[in-house]
């Protein structure tokens, strides 16, 4: 299997399958490179419907470039726990794809990635445009993005200086927020079922998106709930796996499997009356 960058013959390969309608996994079989090189060779660079193998081309040989001019990291340089750089910058890569197949930008996915993979939690302005190489503007743009959606909050340091910060809670107030978005949709199509009037098809499909999307919505808001110790779970002093409870199973919420009501069986819509 080839490695190394993709050559510009490769991008147009890329390009013709993505108009033949290809999975990636195809396309890659074809290219003989893993699926994920060519998963975030096309997220990066436009997506599946806006993918150009010229403008692919000039872009990372823009980026390559612009790392070249850059200063260079000191590759003696200790890194936290002992982390391998490479590892490290892979793993940043993957994770970066995987948010941007969840529908974020490429550069919101990058600074959401960089959050996340530092210690701390947080960082200002100026720390994530060093370490994306990045304009000021592209980053203020990106946590504005994060921020609306509750991703991100901010705070001020000690120092007076504002620091994005993704939290043990950020996560759970995100899932909230998404949960009661689509309990509003559920709300708009039971407010569309009775408009269209009662017992017509488009009337009952509304509703039953309604009714759908409200047992959703209040699953997620009921998992959320219970598994929210979770992500307060603290890491043990010795690496190797995952933390576990004083009974020896796993931790995890205390309230048994979130999929259960309290009655003991599968929780479902109500039923209509």
């Amino acid at each position: 299997m080839p490695g190394g960058r993709l050559t510009q013959q490769e991008r147009q390969q890329i390009a013709l399958g993505l108009a033949d309608g290809l999975a990636y996994a195809e396309i890659a079989r074809r290219l003989e490179r893993p699926t994920s090189t060519v998963t975030r060779e096309v997220m990066r660079n436009g997506g599946p419907t806006a993918y150009r193998a010229e403008v692919a081309h000039r872009a990372t040989e823009h980026r390559a470039h612009r790392r070249r001019q850059a200063a260079p990291r000191d590759p003696s340089a200790p890194q936290p726990d002992g982390r391998d750089t490479e590892s490290v910058r892979a793993y940043e890569e993957t994770l970066t794809t995987v948010f941007m197949q969840s529908g974020l930008p490429r550069m919101t996915a990058r600074v959401l990635v960089c959050l996340y993979t530092t210690d701390a939690g947080s960082l200002t302005a100026s720390e994530l445009v060093q370490r994306l190489q990045v304009s000021p503007a592209t980053v203020s743009k990106a946590v504005a993005f994060l921020e609306s959606q509750g991703l991100i909050r901010r705070e001020r340091d000690e120092r007076r200086r504002e620091r994005y910060v993704v939290d043990d809670d950020v996560m759970y107030q995100s899932t909230v927020a998404s949960a009661r978005a689509t309990a509003h949709l559920g709300q708009t199509a039971r407010q569309g079922a009775g408009i269209l009037g009662a017992g017509t098809p488009a009337a009952a499909r509304l509703e039953n998106i309604a009714r759908f999307v409200d047992f959703v919505s209040e699953s997620i808001l009921r998992a959320a709930e219970q598994a929210r110790e979770v992500l307060h779970t603290k890491p043990e002093s010795a690496p190797g796996g995952p933390a576990e409870s004083e009974s020896g199973g796993p931790a995890g919420p205390a309230s048994g499997d979130p999929s259960e009501a309290d009655s003991g069986g599968p929780a479902g819509p109500a039923a209509d009356h």
